[in-house]
């Protein structure tokens, strides 16, 4: 859909990366990094200066409890930190239970090292979780469940009450928690992120992804991290070592001072929701019906009452002939949930001069 949006002019509010600069005081301290010397290999398992920041950062955030060197490791991207975890933990004929529409990586990986997507889906009103169909579907060889939250496409969050659900099974049937959190400082209302780090007995059992990249609106820099029990986190790093060995090290450098105050990060929820609520008063006027958004920064749309067409062929239809682009929600689905329940997603990580002018797109149609 970035391809297209380009090809055909138009506003791109598809793909999730933000339209604005990453802070000077960032770039800057990159900069020093460089000329200081930290130009070569970092540590397989990241710099120590890094995982000391993120660590604190933590336990600040979640009351993690946990050793900084022993059970962080940074990667190349919160895609890297996924496929390294799956591919540590899932062998041929293990099943994995995924919560569809999801992320679309996670399947891929799934398959690549033979292991047995399960995709449930979501509950249609409000895309929570179907907990009473997650423990029928599992078995002698579910071994993995994968959770997201804040939830990309869908921007919806997780409860306490989830996660004590999730734990509960993941204890009752041995499970392990692959639990994507990539959008943990964008949540919204005053709606306290629920991670599996909070929970004692679920973060004994879990593998938890972050992402630098979205945290800082630096999606290029591809620098993400994975927070995990000592014992999972030995084979994490086995798989990790092979597949990107080590991350650019003047980055690590300079997230780590970065990180060290708080007031560069404690306040990302309160920026994104105020471009949400532009956004949704921007359009309030047009045929639209939004969904319910409490995290992430993407707000779904369903056009129920605007066209008949399925949601692939209408995000290509706004996108070529009223340049506008989208992504449909149902591509988020494997074929057996393709549900086309005519929604689109918007990227509203955008500057508000961007995204009024896609505002008045939206509301002359």
């Amino acid at each position: 859909m970035s391809k297209m949006a380009a090809d055909y002019g138009a506003i791109n509010l598809s793909q999730g990366f933000p339209d604005f600069d990453v802070s000077p005081k960032l770039t800057g301290l990159v900069t020093e990094a460089m000329k200081r010397g930290y130009n070569q290999y970092a540590p397989m398992q990241g710099l120590p200066e890094l995982r000391i920041s993120i660590g604190e950062t933590l336990t600040s955030s979640y009351l993690w409890e946990g050793d900084s060197l022993e059970n962080i490791t940074v990667t190349a991207g919160a895609t890297e930190a996924l496929y390294s975890c799956i591919s540590a933990l899932i062998h041929p004929g293990d099943e994995v239970i995924v919560f569809e529409p999801a992320y679309d990586s996670y399947l891929p990986a799934v398959e690549l090292n033979g292991g047995i997507g399960v995709p449930l889906p979501l509950n249609s009103n409000d895309f929570s979780i179907p907990w009473d169909r997650v423990e029928e579907s599992i078995n002698g060889q579910t071994k993995m469940i994968i959770i997201n939250s804040p939830h990309n496409p869908t921007g919806s969050v997780l409860s306490g009450s989830d996660l004590e659900t999730l734990e509960r099974i993941a204890e009752k049937y041995d499970l392990f928690v692959l639990s994507d959190e990539v959008y943990d400082r964008i949540i919204f209302d005053n709606v306290p992120h629920e991670s599996v780090l909070r929970y004692k007995e679920l973060r004994k059992r879990s593998a938890a992804v972050f992402s630098f990249g979205k945290t800082f609106h630096a999606t290029g820099w591809k620098v993400g991290y994975i927070v995990a029990p000592e014992a999972i986190m030995e084979e994490i790093r086995k798989t990790h070592q092979f597949i990107t060995f080590s991350v650019n090290t003047s980055m690590q450098w300079a997230l780590a001072q970065f990180l060290k105050d708080p007031e560069n990060y404690l306040h990302l929820g309160a920026f994104y929701q105020k471009k949400r609520d532009f956004f949704l008063n921007a359009i309030s006027k047009s045929r639209f019906e939004p969904k319910n958004c409490s995290g992430t920064y993407f707000q779904t749309l369903s056009y129920e009452g605007i066209s008949k067409l399925d949601d692939v062929s209408l995000a290509e239809k706004l996108t070529k002939e009223n340049k506008i682009a989208s992504i449909p929600i149902s591509v988020f689905s494997s074929q057996k949930n393709r549900n086309d329940q005519k929604l689109l997603r918007f990227c509203f990580a955008k500057s508000e001069e961007t995204l009024e002018k896609a505002s008045k797109i939206l509301c002359r149609i």
